[in-house]
């Protein structure tokens, strides 16, 4: 599909595929991606939350350029986490200030500039275009492909 078009969103990562199987198994503790969006989207979907995707000429796959979305609240991070059997995450200091409202609610994303970068530059890796600590072997696989990462 995105051989078609130059970029898609989709939304709702995280909210189980219609066969059942999860859907990246997107972080049940992040982003909303449980909230039903089916009245405006006139479709059966969910959350609040989404990928901008575009074509990778170098690497021939989809390329995340920016991940958004509305934070879980008190509600849907519980959902989520049933959903995704991690209920013993409630336990946990982060968790426990969403449930207990001690936390502000808040929304976050944006375009990632080194995967902008690997896109323009027509990069492969994320080690291209930005200066990381990467395991020896990584490199030298890479390296065994004239990809050379940053040091």
């Amino acid at each position: 599909m995105l051989k078609r078009y130059p970029a898609i969103f989709i939304i709702g990562i995280g909210w189980p595929l219609k066969d059942g199987y999860p859907h990246e198994m997107r972080a049940a503790d992040y982003d909303d991606w449980v909230t039903d969006t089916s009245a405006k989207t006139h479709r059966d979907t969910h959350g609040l939350n989404g990928d901008i995707l575009v074509w990778n000429p170098v690497t021939r796959r989809r390329h995340e350029l920016t991940s958004m979305g509305i934070r879980v609240t008190a509600e849907t991070l519980q959902q989520q986490l049933r959903m995704s059997n991690q209920l013993d995450f409630m336990q946990l200091p982060y968790h426990k200030a969403i449930l207990n409202n001690q936390s502000p609610l808040s929304i976050g994303g944006g375009i990632g500039q080194s995967r902008t970068l690997m896109l323009l530059l027509r990069k492969a890796h994320l080690g291209e275009v930005s200066v990381t600590v990467w395991p020896k072997i990584l490199k030298e696989m890479c390296a065994k492909n004239n990809i050379f990462v940053l040091e």
